[in-house]
């Protein structure tokens, strides 16, 4: 029988490329000890733009028991950044190149069984061409970041290399109300020397464990391969999994058996359910629409990078879940194999993704990496009943328009529908895509990621833009596939204003944008940028290095931002009172507006015990205007009620003569507050003329990195953007030409800096 033994405990590390270490003699005592997970990126890689990317080395000694001497013995590493070399007694086991994904290597030919054998592993997180992400506005720990195992099984067992998988697929071939039919795909490999026959069994049990469908089957294993074979059943009257409603599971108990002996098994929990998406009518489950009110989520935390265990993730859902949200982005990248589980227990709506992002790689035009880890992505996740949407690249045309790169997409999306037709596939777009680009025919459903109230115009443009592309492609099931504004807990404003990084704006932008979307029923679902602040190396905003600070919940996950509070208020059915701007303490003025976000139909506010009024809304908004505060300590207290149970929340404000300096963000508005991306020059007293742009001269059509190389065009940049090269965001922008830029940020590279730019650079002959 199968076996998993865990080699978390008990390793040795070292920052350094020793090649030597492969040898089991190699004396590592002056290695550092330590357990898994790990990242030597838990500090460095949130905390700036520099972190250490390179090779590093992993040991641990290990033992096999001797009974094991007759099974086959794989390496299990569920998540090894990016590229990882295994060795065993100093024999080579293999590379794998990725890090996000399981992935295994037979090392029984290199093991002693009943002695200590060495285990010395080699990780490095160096950017190189024919490995995803090339680049990506988020830091890429280094590590073995997730759990290892050893895998004793039978010479015959379910397929351990089919790209990671478990080697077991339950296909929902059709899922109705009254009936599912499923069939179960099982791969066997047989690594013995002789040919064996095997009955295969499957039980499909409810979550009563009683036996909803059952089936065997003989099969003859020939020597040295791997077979398909499949077991049709049938659930009667199935529980469907029904989101966070009803998110109901089945198991299907698979075993294999030689006369008496089971010689594997696998119980593999799984969900039945029927989904699509409509043009016109957004998403729909098992028959009935739903708004998907989603978030996305990256994987790290504070002073841990990705080294996160079952704790920090289960914090996560817990967030999640009291937010309200019922779908749930996970980006850029594969994640944990317990967050699946997680997403399938509280009926999360999962969109599933790689990283193929930003940039596609300047020399291996095949995408083998980008295929190899979309395969690995579906084949590792294809029983989890809450993934229902496939993502095969985010804001990929960064990197240029390149007809390799739509070439590439097109098909990664058919791969993916290829190894499973039963989902979605979807992509994410950035927001210089135009809405009649072929970009937006390639999958089931196209996102796009905008940012307008935060890097260009305002939070009302969604609503225009929104209509607009639903008018033109009224054939394409569209969803905003990001969104947001950084918002820092330390910044406070009485008048919130886009790029002020303070708290208030962060709600305000949010406040506006959801009243926005919530009246769109074509759209198939939202996700908020971000559910969590993250770590991004190349950013340095708001006084914050390497930080994205766009979460609703801060990066340690110890503060919900006002922000969380406005969506919680929406979403959830969990009756609530929240003052907003509560970290707002220090107040000048003689009289304040206190808002309150909640669920109730009507709020009373209290300030130094003397109640001020009541205010009654259906927009889960309560503003109480004119609310005079004395000098010094003001508390202030918000109080509803719901089915007899009373509800409440407390604030306090200092009434104090000067303003806090410590509220304001140490950047300036549009000119170098988000200046990772964007500067303002002066525009006084410009008159637009006509201009004839050729081929043969510079303009805004050209690339930054294009124009960089020119010293005459390097010198119009620098002439009407400053040094618009020298922040660590330049990386992801010199591919991207100043006509996509314009796109993203309208009120800043608008017609009258646009034409400057153009004027001067026209003149400039292409040599």
């Amino acid at each position: 029988m199968r076996k998993t033994i865990n080699l978390n405990s008990e390793w040795k590390f070292t920052k350094q490329n020793e090649a030597e270490a492969i040898h089991p003699a190699y004396d590592d005592g002056s290695w550092e000890p330590i357990h898994l997970p790990h990242t030597w990126n838990a500090i460095d890689g949130a905390n700036g733009n520099e972190y250490y990317a390179g090779a590093c080395w992993y040991r641990k000694h290990f033992v096999v028991d001797s009974l094991s001497a007759r099974n086959k013995v794989y390496l299990e590493l569920n998540g090894s950044n990016s590229i990882t070399d295994v060795y065993v007694n100093g024999r080579h086991m293999g590379q794998h190149k990725g890090g996000y994904s399981t992935f295994r290597f037979d090392i029984t030919g290199a093991v002693e069984f009943g002695r200590t054998n060495v285990l010395a592993v080699k990780v490095d997180n160096t950017v190189v061409d024919d490995v995803y992400p090339q680049k990506a506005d988020f830091t890429f720990f280094g590590g073995i970041y997730r759990d290892v195992n050893l895998v004793v099984v039978n010479p015959v067992h379910f397929d351990l290399m089919d790209y990671g998988s478990k080697g077991i697929y339950i296909v929902q071939d059709e899922v109705t109300n009254e009936r599912a039919s499923l069939t179960i795909k099982t791969r066997i490999a047989n690594t013995s020397e002789e040919d064996k026959k095997v009955r295969i069994w499957a039980e499909v049990l409810d979550a009563a464990e009683r036996i909803a469908a059952y089936r065997a089957k003989e099969a003859v294993v020939p020597a040295g391969e791997t077979i398909e074979a499949e077991l049709p059943a049938v659930i009667e009257r199935p529980i469907l999994w029904n989101g966070r409603n009803n998110p109901y599971l089945y198991k299907a108990k698979i075993s294999l058996q030689s006369f008496n002996d089971t010689i594997d098994e696998l119980t593999i929990p799984f969900g039945v359910r029927y989904f699509s998406v409509d043009p016109e009518k957004g998403f729909f489950l098992n028959g009935e629409r739903v708004m998907l009110k989603g978030v996305a989520r990256h994987q790290d935390y504070k002073d841990l990078g990705w080294a996160i265990t079952a704790k920090e993730q289960r914090i996560d859902m817990e967030l999640i879940k009291e937010v309200g949200a019922n779908s749930i982005r996970l980006a850029h990248y594969q994640h944990d194999q317990f967050f699946y589980d997680l997403c399938d227990q509280e009926g999360m709506v999962v969109w599933a993704e790689i990283p193929f992002i930003s940039k596609m790689s300047d020399f291996e035009l095949e995408g083998l990496n980008a295929k190899q880890q979309l395969l690995e992505l579906i084949k590792q996740n294809y029983n989890h009943p809450s993934i229902m949407f496939w993502g095969v690249q985010n804001e990929i045309q960064i990197g240029g328009e390149r007809p390799e790169a739509r070439r590439l997409v097109k098909e990664l999306n058919d791969l993916a529908k290829k190894e499973d037709p039963t989902r979605l596939t979807t992509m994410a777009h950035t927001s210089f895509v135009e809405i009649t680009d072929d970009y937006n025919f390639i999958s089931d459903i196209v996102g796009y990621n905008k940012y307008y109230g935060w890097y260009g115009s305002t939070p009302e443009y969604f609503s225009e833009w929104i209509d607009e592309f639903h008018r033109t492609n009224p054939g394409v099931s569209l969803c905003i596939s990001e969104y947001g504004a950084e918002g820092l807990v330390q910044y406070h404003s009485s008048t919130p204003q886009v790029r002020d990084y303070s708290e208030e704006y962060h709600a305000l932008f949010h406040e506006k944008v959801w009243k926005i979307f919530e009246q769109k029923p074509f759209l198939m679902g939202t996700y908020v940028w971000n559910m969590f602040d993250f770590a991004a190396n190349v950013r340095d905003e708001g006084g914050v290095k390497g930080r994205n600070n766009k979460g609703l919940v801060t990066y340690d996950r110890k503060i919900k931002k006002d922000a969380f509070h406005m969506y919680k208020a929406h979403w959830s059915d969990e009756k609530f009172v929240h003052i907003a701007s509560k970290r707002f303490v220090d107040r000048p003025e003689d009289t304040i507006s206190i808002k309150v976000y909640s669920n109730c139909q009507d709020v009373t506010l209290y300030v130094n015990g003397q109640a001020i009024g009541t205010v009654m809304s259906d927009d889960k908004i309560f503003i109480f205007e004119n609310v005079r505060l004395q000098k010094g300590t003001n508390v202030v207290k918000a109080v509803s009620s719901s089915a007899g149970e009373l509800l409440e929340d407390t604030a306090v404000s200092n009434k104090v003569a000067e303003p806090n300096a410590s509220y304001e963000s140490p950047e300036d508005g549009i000119g170098t507050a988000a200046a990772n991306w964007f500067q303002m020059p002066d525009l006084s007293d410009v008159e637009i003329k006509e201009i004839h742009i050729t081929d043969d001269v510079y303009s805004t059509r050209c690339s930054f990195g294009e124009l960089k190389e020119n010293k005459e065009a390097d010198a119009v940049l620098r002439q009407y953007l400053g040094d618009y090269d020298n922040h660590p965001m330049f990386g992801m922008k010199q591919r991207m030409t100043i006509d996509q830029v314009s796109k993203i940020a309208k009120d800043v590279y608008n017609d009258k800096l646009m034409y400057l730019l153009n004027e001067k650079l026209t003149k400039i002959k292409k040599s």
